[in-house]
Protein backbone atom coordinates (compact mmCIF):
# COMPACT_ATOMS: atom_id res chain seq x y z
CA UNK A 1 0.00 0.00 0.00
CA UNK A 2 2.76 2.46 0.82
CA UNK A 3 4.88 1.45 -2.41
CA UNK A 4 1.53 2.45 -4.50
CA UNK A 5 0.77 5.53 -2.68
CA UNK A 6 4.63 6.53 -3.12
CA UNK A 7 4.41 5.77 -6.49
CA UNK A 8 1.30 8.69 -7.45
CA UNK A 9 -0.04 10.38 -4.47
CA UNK A 10 -2.82 11.27 -6.32
CA UNK A 11 -3.96 7.97 -6.35
CA UNK A 12 -4.87 8.90 -2.95
CA UNK A 13 -7.04 11.95 -3.47
CA UNK A 14 -8.99 10.07 -5.87
CA UNK A 15 -9.92 7.23 -3.90
CA UNK A 16 -11.16 10.21 -1.06
CA UNK A 17 -13.38 11.81 -4.27
CA UNK A 18 -14.87 8.51 -4.99
CA UNK A 19 -15.92 7.91 -1.79
CA UNK A 20 -17.29 11.76 -1.87
CA UNK A 21 -18.99 11.60 -4.70
CA UNK A 22 -20.64 8.21 -3.37
CA UNK A 23 -21.61 9.61 -0.54
CA UNK A 24 -23.19 13.00 -2.20
CA UNK A 25 -25.50 10.96 -4.50
CA UNK A 26 -26.61 8.62 -1.46
CA UNK A 27 -28.16 11.10 0.13
CA UNK A 28 -31.17 10.27 -2.30
CA UNK A 29 -31.83 7.06 -0.21
CA UNK A 30 -30.94 9.37 3.37
CA UNK A 31 -33.72 11.80 3.12
CA UNK A 32 -37.67 11.30 2.82
CA UNK A 33 -37.91 14.14 0.63
CA UNK A 34 -35.33 13.02 -1.97
CA UNK A 35 -36.48 9.50 -1.56
CA UNK A 36 -39.92 10.02 -2.40
CA UNK A 37 -38.99 12.42 -5.39
CA UNK A 38 -37.33 9.41 -7.54
CA UNK A 39 -37.91 5.99 -4.97
CA UNK A 40 -35.61 3.09 -6.08
CA UNK A 41 -34.69 4.75 -9.18
CA UNK A 42 -32.16 7.19 -6.97
CA UNK A 43 -30.16 3.97 -7.18
CA UNK A 44 -28.86 4.75 -10.46
CA UNK A 45 -27.25 7.67 -9.75
CA UNK A 46 -25.08 5.62 -7.04
CA UNK A 47 -24.00 3.23 -9.89
CA UNK A 48 -23.76 5.91 -12.42
CA UNK A 49 -20.78 7.31 -10.49
CA UNK A 50 -19.40 4.23 -9.54
CA UNK A 51 -18.98 3.46 -13.29
CA UNK A 52 -18.20 7.35 -14.47
CA UNK A 53 -15.67 8.92 -12.54
CA UNK A 54 -12.21 7.90 -13.26
CA UNK A 55 -8.63 8.88 -12.39
CA UNK A 56 -8.66 11.78 -15.12
CA UNK A 57 -10.68 14.52 -15.52
CA UNK A 58 -10.80 13.93 -19.26
CA UNK A 59 -11.80 9.85 -18.85
CA UNK A 60 -14.71 11.15 -16.49
CA UNK A 61 -15.96 13.54 -18.90
CA UNK A 62 -15.86 10.89 -22.10
CA UNK A 63 -17.52 8.27 -19.83
CA UNK A 64 -20.03 11.05 -18.37
CA UNK A 65 -20.94 12.80 -21.58
CA UNK A 66 -21.44 9.56 -23.43
CA UNK A 67 -23.61 7.88 -20.49
CA UNK A 68 -25.11 10.96 -20.51
CA UNK A 69 -26.61 11.90 -23.81
CA UNK A 70 -26.81 8.42 -24.55
CA UNK A 71 -29.51 7.65 -21.68
CA UNK A 72 -31.41 10.98 -22.50
CA UNK A 73 -31.72 9.41 -26.48
CA UNK A 74 -32.31 5.90 -25.55
CA UNK A 75 -34.62 7.15 -22.98
CA UNK A 76 -36.15 9.20 -25.25
CA UNK A 77 -36.52 6.72 -28.12
CA UNK A 78 -37.23 3.73 -26.06
CA UNK A 79 -40.62 5.84 -25.11
CA UNK A 80 -41.12 6.56 -28.50
CA UNK A 81 -40.90 3.19 -29.68
CA UNK A 82 -43.33 1.92 -26.84
CA UNK A 83 -45.94 4.52 -27.95
CA UNK A 84 -45.91 2.96 -31.45
CA UNK A 85 -46.39 -0.17 -30.37
CA UNK A 86 -49.58 0.66 -28.69
CA UNK A 87 -51.06 2.08 -31.73
CA UNK A 88 -52.18 -0.98 -33.70
CA UNK A 89 -53.12 -2.86 -30.47
CA UNK A 90 -52.56 -5.39 -27.87
CA UNK A 91 -51.70 -8.29 -29.96
CA UNK A 92 -49.49 -6.45 -32.65
CA UNK A 93 -47.66 -4.86 -29.52
CA UNK A 94 -45.26 -7.19 -28.68
CA UNK A 95 -44.49 -8.03 -31.99
CA UNK A 96 -43.61 -4.63 -32.63
CA UNK A 97 -41.17 -4.18 -29.82
CA UNK A 98 -39.23 -7.15 -30.80
CA UNK A 99 -38.40 -5.43 -34.21
CA UNK A 100 -37.82 -2.22 -32.65
CA UNK A 101 -35.41 -3.94 -30.67
CA UNK A 102 -33.86 -5.96 -32.90
CA UNK A 103 -33.21 -2.78 -35.38
CA UNK A 104 -31.90 -0.59 -32.95
CA UNK A 105 -29.40 -3.74 -30.95
CA UNK A 106 -28.22 -5.18 -34.48
CA UNK A 107 -27.22 -1.37 -36.02
CA UNK A 108 -25.87 -0.16 -32.63
CA UNK A 109 -23.76 -3.36 -32.87
CA UNK A 110 -22.58 -2.64 -36.06
CA UNK A 111 -21.63 0.78 -35.32
CA UNK A 112 -19.34 0.07 -32.52
CA UNK A 113 -16.86 -1.98 -35.39
CA UNK A 114 -16.09 1.55 -37.01
CA UNK A 115 -12.78 2.00 -35.31
CA UNK A 116 -13.21 6.16 -34.68
CA UNK A 117 -16.93 5.12 -32.50
CA UNK A 118 -15.01 2.61 -31.23
CA UNK A 119 -12.20 4.33 -29.82
CA UNK A 120 -13.96 8.06 -28.61
CA UNK A 121 -18.08 6.43 -28.42
CA UNK A 122 -18.07 2.70 -27.66
CA UNK A 123 -19.54 3.53 -23.73
CA UNK A 124 -22.07 5.50 -24.89
CA UNK A 125 -22.72 3.11 -27.42
CA UNK A 126 -23.49 0.43 -25.19
CA UNK A 127 -25.33 2.52 -22.70
CA UNK A 128 -27.31 3.90 -25.35
CA UNK A 129 -28.72 0.14 -26.45
CA UNK A 130 -28.95 -0.73 -22.84
CA UNK A 131 -31.00 1.78 -21.55
CA UNK A 132 -33.28 1.35 -24.97
CA UNK A 133 -33.58 -1.93 -24.17
CA UNK A 134 -34.57 -1.38 -20.40
CA UNK A 135 -37.18 1.10 -20.92
CA UNK A 136 -38.74 -0.39 -24.30
CA UNK A 137 -39.05 -4.10 -23.18
CA UNK A 138 -40.32 -3.03 -19.28
CA UNK A 139 -42.79 -0.60 -20.36
CA UNK A 140 -44.87 -3.67 -22.04
CA UNK A 141 -45.48 -4.74 -18.18
CA UNK A 142 -45.46 -1.15 -16.47
CA UNK A 143 -47.89 1.19 -17.81
CA UNK A 144 -46.02 4.18 -16.17
CA UNK A 145 -43.48 3.65 -18.54
CA UNK A 146 -43.02 7.69 -19.18
CA UNK A 147 -42.65 8.40 -15.13
CA UNK A 148 -39.82 5.72 -15.00
CA UNK A 149 -37.75 6.82 -18.46
CA UNK A 150 -38.14 10.33 -16.67
CA UNK A 151 -36.43 9.20 -13.31
CA UNK A 152 -34.08 7.32 -14.76
CA UNK A 153 -32.75 9.67 -17.15
CA UNK A 154 -32.82 12.06 -14.28
CA UNK A 155 -30.91 9.94 -11.44
CA UNK A 156 -28.13 9.03 -14.00
CA UNK A 157 -28.06 12.50 -15.60
CA UNK A 158 -27.49 13.48 -11.45
CA UNK A 159 -24.81 11.31 -10.70
CA UNK A 160 -23.33 11.77 -14.07
CA UNK A 161 -22.67 15.87 -12.61
CA UNK A 162 -22.20 14.96 -9.31
CA UNK A 163 -19.07 12.64 -10.63
CA UNK A 164 -17.98 15.11 -13.53
CA UNK A 165 -18.24 17.90 -10.85
CA UNK A 166 -15.93 16.32 -8.22
CA UNK A 167 -13.68 15.24 -10.49
CA UNK A 168 -12.80 18.61 -11.72
CA UNK A 169 -12.96 21.03 -8.90
CA UNK A 170 -11.87 18.79 -6.41
CA UNK A 171 -7.47 18.41 -6.81
CA UNK A 172 -8.33 17.25 -10.88
CA UNK A 173 -5.91 15.03 -12.74
CA UNK A 174 -6.02 16.17 -16.34
CA UNK A 175 -5.16 13.45 -18.65
CA UNK A 176 -3.25 16.27 -20.90
CA UNK A 177 -0.95 17.11 -18.42
CA UNK A 178 -0.19 13.29 -18.00
CA UNK A 179 0.31 12.79 -22.05
CA UNK A 180 2.55 15.76 -21.80
CA UNK A 181 4.79 14.30 -19.25
CA UNK A 182 5.00 11.24 -20.66
CA UNK A 183 6.19 11.83 -24.19
CA UNK A 184 8.93 14.15 -22.40
CA UNK A 185 10.09 11.70 -19.96
CA UNK A 186 10.48 9.27 -23.20
CA UNK A 187 12.57 11.59 -24.78
CA UNK A 188 14.54 11.35 -21.32
CA UNK A 189 14.93 7.85 -21.15
CA UNK A 190 16.69 8.05 -24.79
CA UNK A 191 18.97 11.00 -23.96
CA UNK A 192 20.00 8.93 -20.64
CA UNK A 193 21.06 6.05 -22.67
CA UNK A 194 22.70 8.11 -25.76
CA UNK A 195 24.69 9.81 -23.05
CA UNK A 196 26.04 6.92 -21.28
CA UNK A 197 26.39 4.60 -24.50
CA UNK A 198 29.52 5.49 -25.89
CA UNK A 199 31.61 5.66 -22.73
CA UNK A 200 29.53 2.02 -21.52
CA UNK A 201 30.56 0.26 -25.36
CA UNK A 202 34.22 1.55 -25.37
CA UNK A 203 34.76 0.45 -21.33
CA UNK A 204 38.48 -1.31 -20.74
CA UNK A 205 38.03 -4.93 -19.86
CA UNK A 206 40.18 -3.48 -16.52
CA UNK A 207 38.11 -0.86 -15.42
CA UNK A 208 35.41 -0.96 -13.09
CA UNK A 209 32.06 -2.11 -14.51
CA UNK A 210 29.58 0.90 -14.84
CA UNK A 211 25.59 0.89 -14.05
CA UNK A 212 24.49 -0.53 -16.58
CA UNK A 213 20.70 -0.88 -15.37
CA UNK A 214 21.08 3.05 -15.61
CA UNK A 215 21.06 2.46 -19.70
CA UNK A 216 17.81 -0.08 -19.66
CA UNK A 217 15.77 2.93 -18.58
CA UNK A 218 14.43 3.28 -22.66
CA UNK A 219 12.72 -0.20 -22.58
CA UNK A 220 9.71 1.04 -20.65
CA UNK A 221 9.17 3.30 -23.60
CA UNK A 222 8.69 0.33 -26.05
CA UNK A 223 5.65 -0.63 -24.42
CA UNK A 224 4.14 2.72 -24.11
CA UNK A 225 1.77 2.80 -27.20
CA UNK A 226 -1.49 2.34 -25.36
CA UNK A 227 -0.84 4.46 -22.23
CA UNK A 228 -0.37 7.58 -25.36
CA UNK A 229 -2.89 6.65 -27.11
CA UNK A 230 -5.47 5.99 -24.13
CA UNK A 231 -4.25 9.49 -22.65
CA UNK A 232 -4.67 11.18 -26.08
CA UNK A 233 -7.61 10.31 -26.32
CA UNK A 234 -9.07 11.44 -22.47
CA UNK A 235 -7.48 14.50 -23.46
CA UNK A 236 -9.39 15.58 -26.51
CA UNK A 237 -12.47 15.78 -23.98
CA UNK A 238 -11.03 18.08 -21.45
CA UNK A 239 -11.52 21.83 -21.85
CA UNK A 240 -8.77 24.15 -21.73
CA UNK A 241 -7.15 24.22 -18.80
CA UNK A 242 -3.48 25.70 -17.96
CA UNK A 243 -0.97 26.11 -20.74
CA UNK A 244 -3.54 23.70 -22.66
CA UNK A 245 -5.63 25.91 -25.27
CA UNK A 246 -9.13 24.53 -26.96
CA UNK A 247 -8.18 22.53 -29.94
CA UNK A 248 -4.48 21.47 -28.24
CA UNK A 249 -3.23 19.40 -30.98
CA UNK A 250 -3.42 16.03 -29.48
CA UNK A 251 -2.63 14.02 -32.56
CA UNK A 252 1.02 15.24 -32.58
CA UNK A 253 2.10 13.68 -29.53
CA UNK A 254 0.79 10.43 -30.93
CA UNK A 255 3.78 11.04 -33.58
CA UNK A 256 6.25 12.04 -31.83
CA UNK A 257 5.67 9.10 -29.63
CA UNK A 258 5.43 6.84 -32.36
CA UNK A 259 9.12 8.40 -33.56
CA UNK A 260 10.25 7.64 -29.80
CA UNK A 261 9.53 4.39 -29.60
CA UNK A 262 10.85 3.55 -33.66
CA UNK A 263 14.05 5.57 -31.83
CA UNK A 264 13.74 2.63 -28.94
CA UNK A 265 13.68 -0.10 -30.67
CA UNK A 266 17.10 0.97 -32.60
CA UNK A 267 18.65 1.77 -29.60
CA UNK A 268 17.29 -1.77 -28.38
CA UNK A 269 19.41 -3.47 -31.53
CA UNK A 270 22.53 -0.77 -30.47
CA UNK A 271 22.92 -1.82 -26.86
CA UNK A 272 22.42 -5.69 -28.09
CA UNK A 273 26.48 -4.32 -28.66
CA UNK A 274 26.95 -3.97 -25.06
CA UNK A 275 26.71 -7.59 -24.46
CA UNK A 276 27.71 -9.45 -27.76
CA UNK A 277 30.60 -11.97 -27.77
CA UNK A 278 32.56 -10.33 -30.76
CA UNK A 279 34.34 -7.18 -29.57
CA UNK A 280 36.78 -4.87 -31.13
CA UNK A 281 40.60 -4.97 -30.16
CA UNK A 282 41.61 -1.95 -28.03
CA UNK A 283 43.95 -0.96 -31.43
CA UNK A 284 40.81 -0.86 -33.24
CA UNK A 285 38.67 1.21 -30.85
CA UNK A 286 41.16 3.54 -30.49
CA UNK A 287 40.39 4.59 -33.81
CA UNK A 288 36.96 5.16 -33.45
CA UNK A 289 36.55 5.81 -29.67
CA UNK A 290 36.44 9.65 -29.81
CA UNK A 291 34.03 9.82 -32.71
CA UNK A 292 31.75 7.16 -31.26
CA UNK A 293 31.50 8.89 -27.88
CA UNK A 294 31.24 12.31 -29.74
CA UNK A 295 28.32 11.54 -31.73
CA UNK A 296 26.55 9.33 -29.21
CA UNK A 297 26.69 11.99 -26.10
CA UNK A 298 26.27 15.27 -28.23
CA UNK A 299 22.90 13.61 -29.65
CA UNK A 300 22.01 12.84 -26.04
CA UNK A 301 22.29 16.02 -25.11
CA UNK A 302 20.20 17.19 -27.93
CA UNK A 303 17.34 15.03 -27.10
CA UNK A 304 17.57 16.04 -23.76
CA UNK A 305 17.20 19.71 -24.58
CA UNK A 306 14.10 18.63 -26.43
CA UNK A 307 12.43 16.93 -23.16
CA UNK A 308 13.52 20.13 -21.07
CA UNK A 309 11.87 22.07 -23.98
CA UNK A 310 8.72 19.62 -24.45
CA UNK A 311 8.46 19.72 -19.97
CA UNK A 312 8.30 24.09 -20.38
CA UNK A 313 6.71 24.24 -23.80
CA UNK A 314 9.01 26.22 -24.98
CA UNK A 315 10.62 26.09 -27.98
CA UNK A 316 14.73 26.51 -28.84
CA UNK A 317 16.57 29.44 -30.81
CA UNK A 318 17.06 27.75 -34.43
CA UNK A 319 20.66 28.04 -34.20
CA UNK A 320 20.32 25.73 -31.23
CA UNK A 321 24.06 24.43 -30.24
CA UNK A 322 23.09 21.16 -29.03
CA UNK A 323 21.38 20.11 -32.34
CA UNK A 324 24.25 21.85 -34.57
CA UNK A 325 27.03 19.90 -31.97
CA UNK A 326 24.54 16.79 -32.58
CA UNK A 327 24.83 16.87 -36.11
CA UNK A 328 28.57 17.86 -36.82
CA UNK A 329 29.74 14.80 -34.26
CA UNK A 330 27.32 12.72 -36.98
CA UNK A 331 29.01 14.10 -40.08
CA UNK A 332 32.66 13.68 -38.23
CA UNK A 333 31.51 9.83 -37.99
CA UNK A 334 30.54 9.52 -41.01
CA UNK A 335 33.89 10.53 -42.53
CA UNK A 336 36.15 8.55 -40.66
CA UNK A 337 34.16 5.30 -41.70
CA UNK A 338 35.06 6.65 -45.23
CA UNK A 339 38.71 7.10 -44.70
CA UNK A 340 41.50 4.41 -44.77
CA UNK A 341 41.77 3.81 -40.81
CA UNK A 342 40.10 0.27 -41.50
CA UNK A 343 43.15 -1.14 -43.41
CA UNK A 344 45.02 -3.58 -42.17
CA UNK A 345 42.41 -4.69 -39.53
CA UNK A 346 40.85 -7.77 -38.70
CA UNK A 347 37.53 -8.63 -40.71
CA UNK A 348 35.47 -9.38 -37.94
CA UNK A 349 36.20 -6.30 -35.70
CA UNK A 350 35.68 -4.49 -39.12
CA UNK A 351 32.13 -6.35 -38.83
CA UNK A 352 31.27 -5.18 -35.90
CA UNK A 353 32.55 -1.64 -35.44
CA UNK A 354 31.37 -1.10 -38.79
CA UNK A 355 27.53 -2.20 -37.02
CA UNK A 356 27.93 -0.50 -34.46
CA UNK A 357 28.28 2.88 -36.06
CA UNK A 358 25.29 1.75 -38.59
CA UNK A 359 23.03 1.22 -35.85
CA UNK A 360 24.67 4.59 -34.14
CA UNK A 361 23.75 6.27 -37.08
CA UNK A 362 20.38 4.74 -37.54
CA UNK A 363 19.42 5.96 -34.15
CA UNK A 364 20.91 9.47 -34.71
CA UNK A 365 18.51 10.09 -38.10
CA UNK A 366 15.72 8.75 -36.22
CA UNK A 367 16.51 11.65 -33.15
CA UNK A 368 16.36 14.25 -36.20
CA UNK A 369 12.90 13.28 -37.05
CA UNK A 370 11.93 13.37 -33.33
CA UNK A 371 13.29 17.23 -33.41
CA UNK A 372 11.44 17.87 -36.80
CA UNK A 373 7.92 16.42 -35.04
CA UNK A 374 8.51 18.25 -31.88
CA UNK A 375 9.17 21.77 -33.69
CA UNK A 376 5.98 21.23 -35.57
CA UNK A 377 4.16 20.66 -32.20
CA UNK A 378 5.60 23.63 -30.66
CA UNK A 379 4.55 25.82 -34.09
CA UNK A 380 0.91 24.48 -33.62
CA UNK A 381 0.50 24.73 -30.30
CA UNK A 382 2.36 28.23 -30.08
CA UNK A 383 4.90 27.64 -27.56
CA UNK A 384 7.22 30.45 -26.26
CA UNK A 385 10.61 30.93 -27.84
CA UNK A 386 13.57 31.15 -26.39
CA UNK A 387 15.66 34.16 -28.03
CA UNK A 388 19.55 34.94 -27.09
CA UNK A 389 20.49 37.76 -25.45
CA UNK A 390 20.39 40.68 -27.84
CA UNK A 391 24.00 42.40 -26.67
CA UNK A 392 26.42 39.03 -26.22
CA UNK A 393 24.28 36.94 -28.46
CA UNK A 394 24.39 34.53 -25.11
CA UNK A 395 21.36 33.05 -23.84
CA UNK A 396 19.55 34.86 -21.56
CA UNK A 397 20.43 33.29 -18.11
CA UNK A 398 17.66 34.47 -16.38
CA UNK A 399 14.92 32.89 -18.99
CA UNK A 400 16.85 29.50 -18.86
CA UNK A 401 17.17 29.55 -14.54
CA UNK A 402 13.12 30.05 -15.21
CA UNK A 403 12.63 27.34 -17.48
CA UNK A 404 14.59 24.63 -15.08
CA UNK A 405 12.49 26.09 -11.98
CA UNK A 406 9.85 25.30 -13.74
CA UNK A 407 10.70 22.07 -15.38
CA UNK A 408 11.64 20.86 -11.69
CA UNK A 409 8.07 21.44 -10.41
CA UNK A 410 6.18 20.41 -12.90
CA UNK A 411 8.42 16.47 -12.54
CA UNK A 412 8.15 16.80 -8.98
CA UNK A 413 4.16 18.02 -9.22
CA UNK A 414 4.03 14.84 -11.74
Amino acid sequence: MKKVAEDDPRRIVHSFKVGLAITLVSLFYYFDHLYVGFGSSAMWAVLTVIVVIEFSVGATLGKGLNRGLATFLAGTLGFGAHHLANLPGQELQPILLGIFVFILAATVSFIRFFPRMKVRYDYGLLIFMLTFCLISVSGYRDEEVLEMAHKRVSTILIGGFTAIFVCIFICPVWAGEDLHNLVANNLEKLASFLEGFGDEYFRKSSEPESNKASLQVYKNILNSKQSEESLVNFARWEPPHGRFRFRHPWKQYLKIGSLTRQCAYRIEALNGCLNSDVQASPETCGNFREAFIKASSETGKAVKGLASAMRTMTLPSADCPQTTKSKNAADNLKSLLRTGLCEGIDIVEILEVATVASLLLDVLACTEKISESFHELASLAHFKRLEPDEKDGKPDLDKQKQVRQSSNSIASNH
